[in-house]
Formats: structure tokens, sequence, C-alpha cells
């Protein structure tokens, strides 16, 4: 390739996307848990294929020899096993660190009915999924924690079938994440798999919020899949005394705005309301909160009034037994710990979590920041990294529009500033607000530059394309001393609201010793005591997520003894034992709390 055609390629691939241009639709079946459903979860057969031989061989074929000269060189029924939902590394000792294919294979069986149509569905699959109904190829999906579903209405048998899927978690350079990442990557079939049933003409997706800029109308759509696309649609919200029509298009799409008297979800009350879509065919039930969230200068407003973030960085990591956490038990636990430290929001790092722990959210009052893994350093000039990022935010947009706890949308963590880089995010954030306008738009910085002395300049060019700027920082850790906060200054922009998204030190439960001992948890209680009080400085600081609420597992943290590939930068360890730094941010929390009616700020937090 000559240089004048590339540099015409980098240009091409920067100009912006359309104006008038459409996001294309999520291919997603919305709310799964309000459909009939058969479970697939639990045991399945495995083949760990580290050469990819399972391709070429036909493993999806389950083919069994003929005769007795007939050579099959697998056989699914003498493999081992691993349970679904789950990730492959915690389950086996053996595959800790393996990154490669592994072949699943799933024997159900399935009674038809009539007039009803089936999908089989991932909630996620890490990294590339390639997917067969009883021998024949359903199609593939790429990305790790955003669902799928493939229609089976005229592949599955009535009685015995067989599901066949090639995981393959492998890292690549054109990813979304790429290469390098600070989590662990596990393998599998991470989250639930399920046969979903729906009529012949269904409601696929709907969207019933408050209309942008309004607490007192109802607006969204609806959107039905089938053959007989313009029907009557009835929205009920009981409570609420509602009941509206709405008659779908040719295309089987209709939006809707009309008053409504609702008591608005927020933290202290997270007010969910019972939704009921309705044709004359079909009927889907949801759990809905109505709130509205923007920004006013430097402060976030929700329902139209000042609210600071207390907050926690978390990661999808399992509590106590290790490995990717699925479960609404998990979530829970999970959710609880940062109810516990005094948090009204999390920030979920660093790719969407699953579906459960956003439910939990939505019913225990916490505001969430959702991200997609563009983390670090990507293929900014590679189209189809691009159009691999959009998938995954489309998909996590579609996933949880309906979620009142969700209030931000992260277009990335950590990246290095660059032309391609900053046109590359701001075309994903002007993507995401076409999907969805009433959110706002955030991302991690860390790139700032020198201002004098004690003095960080925030001059990311990206933060014009941002409504919320989130900015990670590590003084006392990877750079300086824990004092040098006192004097530390930040200039940042100060009329837009911004979040720390990201402070902390690494601390080993029950490792006691001075302060000036890194790894000891009077070191990072340290730290968090000069942070906290170099933050009431800030003027426009409008939230906090402190790394990170649980210690989680990384390869990139090898220190024997003490890592032992843990990043150990957890409030509360692994096994759910809290450090001492819980306790100082949960007792900043709480005056905080006691303050949070008269001023949104920490410097207005009461002293004792």
């Amino acid at each position: 390739m000559s240089v004048k055609f590339k540099c015409l390629l980098g240009l091409l691939l920067l100009l912006p996307s359309l104006a008038n241009a459409q996001p294309p639709p999520a291919n997603l079946i919305a709310n799964i848990s309000g459909r009939t459903s058969i479970s697939l979860s639990g045991v399945w057969k495995i083949i760990v294929d580290p050469y990819e031989t399972g391709l070429g061989a036909r493993f999806y074929e389950n083919r069994k020899p003929k005769d007795k000269q007939d050579l099959v060189e697998y056989d699914f029924d003498s493999s081992g096993n691993l349970k679904v939902p789950g990730d492959w590394n915690t389950q086996r000792e053996s595959l800790l660190f393996y990154e490669g294919p592994v072949w699943y294979q799933k024997s159900f069986e399935y009674h038809q009915r009539g007039h009803t149509r089936s999908f089989v569905y991932f909630g996620a699959a890490n990294y590339l999924a390639r997917v067969y109904l009883n021998g024949k190829r359903l199609g593939e999906h790429t990305g790790g924690f955003t669902p799928f579903n493939f229609e089976v209405t005229d592949d599955l048998r009535d009685g015995d079938n067989f599901l066949i899927v090639e995981v393959n978690n492998q890292r690549h350079s054109d990813g979304v994440p790429a290469l390098n990442t600070d989590w662990w990557n596990y393998g599998g079939l991470t989250r639930d798999v399920a046969i979903v049933e729906t009529p012949e003409t269904f409601i696929q997706d709907y969207f019933v919020q408050l209309a942008k800029g309004s607490r007192s109308d109802v607006a969204g759509w609806i959107k039905l899949n089938g053959a007989a696309p313009a029907q009557l649609v009835t929205l009920e919200i009981p409570d609420a005394g509602l009941r509206k029509s709405i008659t779908t298009d040719a295309n089987g799409y209709a939006d809707f705005h009309f008053p409504a008297k609702l008591r608005l979800w927020s933290p202290e009350t997270p007010k969910l309301y019972h939704v009921i879509l309705s044709t004359a065919g079909d009927r889907i039930e949801d759990q809905i909160g109505f709130r509205t969230v923007e920004t006013r200068g430097a402060q976030i407003l929700l329902n139209g009034k000042p609210l600071f973030l207390r907050g926690i960085a978390m990661h999808e990591e399992a509590p106590f037994r290790s490995g990717r956490s699925f479960s609404a038990e998990d979530a829970a636990t999970l959710l609880g710990w940062a109810k516990d430290l005094g948090c009204n929001f999390v920030r979920l790092a660093h790719y969407p979590h699953n579906e459960a722990l956003i439910r939990a959210a939505d019913r225990m009052g916490i505001l969430v920041w959702a991200e997609v893994p563009v983390y670090w350093d990507i293929e900014w000039t590679n189209s189809a990294t691009l159009d691999l990022a959009q998938q995954q935010m489309r998909d996590l947009v579609a996933r949880d529009h309906n979620r009142a706890a969700v209030v931000l949308w992260s277009v990335g963590n950590e990246t290095p500033i660059s032309a391609p880089r900053t046109e590359f995010l701001k075309q994903l954030a002007a993507y995401a607000r076409q999907l969805d306008s009433t959110r706002l738009i955030t991302a991690a910085l860390n790139r700032t530059e020198s201002g004098g002395p004690d003095t960080r300049v925030l001059n990311d060019p990206l933060a014009e394309s941002l409504d919320v700027i989130g900015l990670n920082e590590y003084l006392g850790w990877y750079s300086g001393l824990a004092e040098d906060a006192d004097r530390a200054v930040w200039k940042v922009p100060e009329e837009k609201p911004l979040i720390i998204s990201e402070f902390g030190a690494g601390a080993i439960y029950g490792y006691h010793g001075d302060a000036e001992t890194r790894f000891t948890e009077e070191f990072q209680t340290r730290v968090f005591q000069h942070q906290i009080e170099m933050l009431k400085r800030i003027p426009s600081l409008a939230g906090m997520s402190p790394w990170v609420l649980m210690d989680f597992r990384s390869p990139r943290r090898p220190l024997t003894g003490i890592q032992d590939f843990y990043n150990r930068k957890g409030l509360i360890s692994d096994r759910g034992q809290r450090k001492q730094a819980f306790y100082t941010l949960q007792e900043f929390y709480r005056k905080m709390a006691e303050t949070q009616g008269v001023a949104a700020h920490p410097g207005d937090a009461k002293s004792e």
C-alpha cells in the first residue's frame, strides 16, 4: 500500500458520520425475563481445541462413527463438563490462563407449539461465538459482554435437539477490547442461554421513559416483529391510571408522547412501575422507573435537583468464589456492599455487566455508569473496529434503555490522545446519542499535562463531545506521594461536571505496617485520606468512583505473595473481607449524606 493511499484512507476514516444516518436496529429480543423461555443453563459437554481443529473436523455435526472403521476423532459424550453460565478459567485449574477455542455441546428436548416462533438467546459469550443447531450453522457473534440471539423456529426438531457453540476468547489487535487489558480474559458461555418463545408477530423492543427534559410526559417507541406489523398496541401503567392505544406502521414501529403523573425514581425512592404492553396476540410486562438526568453547568441534575454521585468502581468479578459474576445472588452481594459503603452510584468498568446486576440496581436505587470496552489503545483508524465498538454500544443500549438506574453511557477508558482516536470516540459518542438522547455521555480520561508546580491540566479534545468528564488519577500510587494531593490543583473544563472516575492504592487484606509501606492496609488508607481532602477543593466535582470495590483477577499483577495475579486495589478482598480504607470512605460518604439535602458537593460535608 502506497504512502499516498494510506494517507487518503486515514482521511476517509476521519470524516464524520452522516448527520442524518440512523443507527441500524438491534436484532435483540427485549426483556427476556418477561418471555416464555426454556433454560439451557446447567452442565454442558466441552472439548478444548487449542489448534481449532474442530472446524475442519466438523465438531458441530456431533457425529458418531458409522461402523468400526469410520474414523471420528472427537466425542462429546465422553468429554468433560463445564457449567453454564460460567467461565472455563475458574472451573478447571488447567484452563486458568487458557486462551483459544472451546467447543460446548448441549442436548435438550423441545416440543413445538403452533403459531410460535423460537429463538436461541445468549446473555454473553467471550469473545467470538459460532453457533450451530442440529448441525446447521446459525451464525456468529463477536464481543464478549453483550447479548445476541438467532431465530430457530424452522431448525428445531420436535423431540431431541443438540446445540453446539465454539467459543474463542483469543485477543485480537483489531478487537474491542484489543490485546491489552487489566482484567482477566474469562472465556466461555459466561451468561444464561435459553430458548425463547414468542408469538408469530411479537413486541420485539420498546422504549418507555420520561421525555427528554420533562418530568411530566412519558415518551418512547414500540417495535413489532412479524408478518402482521401494523397493529394496535396498548400501553398500560396501572399504578398511574394510564392506558394508551398506539398503532404501529407497516414497519411495525410507532412512537408516542403523553402526559403522566408519576412518582419519580431516585436513590432514596427507587419506585418502579408495572408496565404492560399488549397486542391482539402478544403481551409483555416490565418494571420501569421514571426519572430525568441532565447537566447544568458543573452539576448533574436528577429529577431537576443537584446530586453528588457517591460511588465506587467495580468489575464483574464474583464475590467469594472468583470468576465471572453472573447471578442475581452475586449482584445482591456486590451492590449490597456498595450500599453499605454509602454509595448511590457505581461505575461498571470496563465493559457491559450482566443484566441481573442492572435490574438489581434499579430495585436498590443505585445509579449506574455503563461502559463499552474501548480500553487503552485500539486500532483507531480501522473502520471495522469502529463498527464493532458501535455494535457493542447498540446492544448495550438496547438491553438497558428502560432501566432508570443507568444514567451514563461511557465510550471509553484511558485512551491515548491522537487525532484518529479523538475522531473515533467522537463518532462513538454521537452514535450513542442517536441511540438514546435521554442519558448523559461520558468517558474516563487520564491524559493531563503540567500547568506549573503541583498543577495538572486536563486538555483533552474529547471533552468537547462529552456531557460529563471522567478523570482517572493515581496520585500517591502510580505518581508522587499521598501527601502530594494536599497541594494538587486540577485544571479541568469547569463548565461541565467532573467525576473522578478512578483513584486508589493496592493493599492485601490483613497486611499491616506503617503508612509508608506499599500494599499495607495503612498505606491504602493514607492515600484515601489525602485524596478525599483534595477532592473537596475541586469546584466542578460532581461525583467520584474510587478504584475499586473488590479485588479482582488480572494477569498483569504477578507479584508473588501479594498480588498472585490479583489487582489488590479493592476496598474488599476477593473473599469479602473489608480493608481499613473501606471504613475511611464509608465515613466520608456518611458525612456527605448528612448534608446532601443542603448542598451536593463534598466540600460541604460536615466535619466532626
